[in-house]
């Protein structure tokens, strides 16, 4: 029998001045060698599960706590913190935060040297081999990409030789297909060297490719505790909590209620490299009419609203050169855009944004908002036209309360009709409930709602968001995307810079693909996500869905499940005058 590296015994927290209890009751066990995913909806208590375990929860972060919780025998009570972090390494969404030294070697080393280790030097260079990072061990923090960082701070904890490694939210800061890089080392450091890895994690396609087996959160409890692919089959269970199944599970549910489909209700495939033997055998038979790409809206129809003309943006090394975040880029955005900026880490998609907003200005070149050249601007003018929305948005919170938040640039510009403006803000977006609530105290979806709330009250003509979807479930992405269509009839021109495939092929009519500072493709979902070699070179990975239509040879591909069910279970023709039908 597994042996319980981790048990927990009726545990219930509740923070201070909260008069609800953030864990109820909590009994888990959790298997030595296990690999598990901790899932639920924002404020299902998950991040405060995961903290218990590692002693922060009461020891740190104070509150009412009761129960047991154990750690490899050791009661997290009786213990401290930094006694149990020889054991469970905790590695935090903002991982950032855990690099405290100039270099990565440096601090690799910072852990076990503190902790009067003889050997603290070999336990470094162990861990930078484990990881993949011996090549970096001189390299500075801030010269890293956010996939090197985030690896440099798992071989921080690693260095301490952790039974137990916990993950908070892997993917969340990075591209897809670093991502994947990320998951694969912790699956080395799992199936190779036996370590016990606990991840907090809303991306199900990850958790089906990487995890053994399932945490389901709910309302402070445990839901339920199962293996991978009995947990990514209970579809309704799922949705119900704000969780996604990964889409080829839903494709092969959707095929299923209509008929179509194989009787493998709760063993439906959750992983793409099990969909061609499961669909094969459904016989589904294309039936095609000519069908047409709808083509963007011509440039010369569309005002310009924002130019780049040769813009670059570097900064000097240690080596007194340049290096270039952004390099010698010619790019026009015009009125009625919803422009989505993708790339892989470091590929200059923030840079971008912020060169358009004034934060920064291009150190040859130029950038033209609205006939005005943003080196004679300042941020405080341009912003009267542009409004940025932070990837981290409680750094836009600056009062105690949403609309005093939302209040306060009305107020600087002393706008008379300031309580209407706010109301209509604060209703438009749904915030009327929340309006009088510190923001830095909300679930993470509410926390961009309210940001977003802050932009928009000053009525810009350009909304520029980072990341707007990072860490959100399924109900918290459903309210940006639908925040997002509010701004369709409010706002000339959205700029979304995004590592959300999904949302870039369900919103954006314009895609811009960006590698190394340079913007190598700029055109329409189906010609980005239909070049595969692409992809490839700017470290994408398109949505599941449209992987499943290139395996089953569907052309122009689905970019949403809705797209998917029209075509092969509906029969449906679909707005480029192609469509599938099922043959029974």
């Amino acid at each position: 029998m597994p042996q319980g590296i981790i048990h927990i015994e009726g545990l219930s927290f509740t923070y201070p001045g909260s008069g609800c209890p953030v864990l109820k009751n909590v009994d888990l066990e959790v298997e030595k060698g296990d690999f598990v995913a901790v899932i639920g909806s924002n404020g299902s208590g998950k991040t405060t599960l995961c903290k218990a375990m590692n002693g922060l929860i009461p020891q740190y972060i104070s509150g009412d706590f009761a129960g047991k919780v154990e750690v490899n025998g050791l009661n997290t009570l009786e213990t401290t913190v930094a006694s149990l972090a020889r054991h469970i390494a905790y590695v935090y969404q903002d991982f950032e935060n855990q690099l405290v030294r100039s270099t990565v070697y440096e601090d690799v080393i910072f852990a076990p040297l503190n902790f009067g280790f003889a050997d603290y030097r070999e336990r470094g260079l162990q861990a930078l081999k484990i990881l993949g990072l011996e090549h970096l061990k001189d390299r500075f923090i801030w010269e890293l990409s956010g996939g090197q960082k985030h690896l440099a701070a798992m071989a921080g904890a690693l260095s301490l030789g952790p039974d137990i490694i916990i993950v908070d939210e892997p993917a969340a800061q990075l591209d897809p297909l670093t991502a994947v890089r990320v998951y694969e080392k912790l699956q080395i450091l799992n199936r190779d060297y036996g370590k016990t890895i606990i991840v907090i994690e809303h991306n199900s396609e990850f958790i089906a490719d990487y995890c053994r087996s399932v945490i389901m959160m709910d309302g402070g409890c445990v839901f339920w505790q199962k293996p991978v692919r009995e947990a990514l089959n209970r579809i309704d269970e799922l949705k119900e909590r704000n969780i996604h199944p990964p889409q080829v599970t839903q494709a092969a549910h959707l095929l299923f209620q209509s008929g179509s489909g194989k009787n493998n209700v709760g063993n439906y495939p959750i992983q793409i490299a099990e969909s061609e033997a499961y669909f094969a055998g459904i016989n589904l038979k294309p039936s095609c009419c000519a069908h047409s790409i709808t083509e963007p809206s011509p440039a010369n129809n569309r005002e310009p609203v924002i130019t780049f003309q040769g813009a670059s943006y570097g900064y000097k090394t240690l080596e007194n050169t340049t290096h270039y975040v952004l390099s010698n880029v010619d790019f026009t955005i015009y009125e009625g855009d919803r422009l989505a900026i993708v790339g892989s880490n470091g590929a200059g998609k923030s840079t971008l944004l912020k060169l358009i907003s004034g934060i920064i200005k291009p150190q040859s070149g130029g950038v033209t908002v609205y006939d005005s050249n943003t080196r004679d601007a300042s941020p405080e003018n341009l912003a009267e036209i542009v409004t940025y929305i932070f990837q981290h948005p409680e750094e836009m919170f600056i009062e105690d309360s949403i609309r005093r938040d939302i209040e306060y640039f009305l107020k600087v510009r002393k706008n008379p009709n300031l309580e209407v403006l706010v109301d209509q803000v604060v209703n438009g977006l749904q915030l009327t409930e929340l309006q009088n609530q510190n923001g830095r105290l909300l679930s993470g979806g509410q926390q961009r709602r309210a940001s977003l709330a802050i932009g928009v009250a000053t009525h810009p003509s350009v909304i520029l968001l980072d990341e707007p979807t990072g860490s959100l479930d399924i109900s918290s992405r459903k309210e940006m995307v639908a925040m997002l269509e509010y701004l369709k009839d409010r706002v000339k021109t959205v700029i979304v810079a995004t590592h959300d495939m999904q949302l870039a092929a369900e919103w954006a009519n314009r895609i811009a693909v960006m590698k190394d500072g340079k913007i190598i493709e700029d055109s329409d979902k189906y010609r980005v996500f239909g070049n595969p070699a692409l992809l490839k070179e700017a470290n994408l990975r398109p949505p599941q869905i449209v992987e499943l239509c290139h395996d089953l040879g569907i052309s122009p591909v689905a970019f949403s499940l809705g797209e998917f069910s029209n075509r092969l279970v509906l029969g449906k023709e679909d707005h480029h005058g192609k469509y599938y039908e099922t043959v029974e």
